[in-house]
């Protein structure tokens, strides 16, 4: 088949699903099917223009057999912000139109969406090629928006659901990572699109890296406990209001904190202000890093702010449980991420208003090792879901499927 994927994030950019958008296309050429990826230039999570390149032209590359083209975008310095969002947004759909003079067709259009600009530019192949469009939603952008605080006034929200509803209806296959959000997107279809529950998966790289240490199955919870943070720090996590509290606790704990994005700064000046030994805060990881660092936690800390409720589901919780480290997550109980651990024993999920129970459940966890035992074992069960080839298996089919199709 020849595919285009379009995506605001390709290797090498980190976190934010960019390694599992990119080993999904590096799967499907190895099944010999021809992939070209319509990108940004690398700049995530730094929020930075990481090639030095003019991001007025288009660049060319060869990645793992993936033909790979970059658009140039604008970067705020302020990515939390409502009008720099939407700046963000626009530019990448406006850059991308540049290509339909192209006149390159393909069989199948899939569009990663967290990014709405994304979406809008396939939308509009589609008026000029006709070609089906398969819409991966890893985040619902217009209830993210409003439940992080970057869209607070409503009519831009009205005119966000409106944006939202319009465009993801313009694809004829609809896929999501969470059955939660599969629930959610049925509200939204107009046109009865069948919507796949498609899981990220433990890309090829990390899993490799992971095989290299021995598993930690049985092993006891550290006096402190060692907590972990590691990913993109964002308006989403709410990371800062939970160091905060954290802090004015008395409870023990050695808390590392490794990250980017747009509000890691916040954390990092608020770490030197306190200067409160039991937290380190250091920067992003590479995946050798990261599995390291998992491997030396007990507990993967993992933070959403109330009210985001069923527009994402991180996807670093896989290479997490897929070390065996259970997770402690501050989050609404009915939303994607903790519906996951509460279902399948993968940790601690309470919500911000039980924010004072963490240290009873932590001392519950240090003075009952089987329980603690149990919850690694259960990560590592759980994260046979998440396996790379049956994945990209389900995603070549519904490919194929559709390729076959009218347009």
């Amino acid at each position: 088949m020849k595919i285009l994927v379009v995506t605001n994030l390709f290797h090498p950019d980190r976190g934010g699903g960019a390694s599992v958008f990119s080993d999904m296309c590096y799967g499907l050429v190895e099944r010999g099917h021809h992939v070209t990826v319509y990108a940004a230039y690398p700049y995530y999570p730094e929020w930075r223009n990481k090639s030095g390149a003019n991001l007025w032209h288009v660049a060319s590359e060869t990645l793992n057999g993936v033909e790979v083209l970059r658009f140039g975008m604008y970067l705020p310095r302020k990515p939390s912000s409502f009008i720099p969002r939407v700046m963000y947004e626009l530019s990448f759909m406006l850059s991308l139109m540049r290509s339909l003079w192209y006149r390159q067709r393909f069989q199948v259009v899939m569009a990663y969406c967290p990014l709405l600009g994304a979406v809008a530019y396939c939308a509009a192949r589609k008026l000029f090629y006709r070609e089906p469009i398969w819409l991966n939603v890893q985040d619902i952008p217009a209830d993210a928006a409003a439940a992080s605080g970057i869209s607070r006034n409503p009519v831009a929200k009205r005119l966000g659901q409106f944006a939202q509803s319009l465009l993801f209806n313009r694809a004829d296959v609809w896929s999501t990572i969470a059955p939660k959000m599969v629930e959610r997107l049925a509200s939204l279809r107009r046109r009865n699109q069948p919507i796949h529950f498609v899981p990220n998966f433990l890309n090829r790289s990390m899993e490799q890296a992971i095989a290299e240490h021995p598993v930690k199955v049985g092993r006891a919870p550290g006096d402190p406990v060692r907590l972990l943070y590691a990913g993109n720090i964002g308006k989403k996590q709410g990371l800062l209001e939970f160091c905060q509290r954290l802090h004015a606790s008395p409870l023990q704990f050695d808390f590392r904190i490794h990250g980017d994005g747009g509000e890691a700064q916040a954390i990092r000046q608020w770490a030197a202000d306190v200067a409160d030994p039991r937290f380190t805060v250091g920067e992003f990881l590479d995946e050798r890093g990261f599995v390291a660092a998992l491997i030396s936690a007990d507990l993967f800390v993992i933070t959403e702010k109330p009210g985001v409720g069923a527009s994402f589901i991180p996807s670093k919780l896989i290479p997490c449980i897929a070390t065996g480290t259970p997770v402690l997550c501050l989050c609404d109980a009915a939303g994607p991420l903790g519906q996951e651990v509460r279902t399948h024993g993968l940790g601690i999920a309470i919500e911000w208003s039980q924010f004072d129970e963490i240290p009873a459940r932590l001392a519950e966890i240090a003075d009952n090792p089987q329980q603690f035992t149990r919850l690694q074992q259960n990560a590592i069960d759980r994260a046979q879901t998440y396996a790379r080839g049956p994945v990209i298996d389900q995603v070549e089919r519904e490919l194929e499927r559709m390729a076959g199709a009218p347009a």
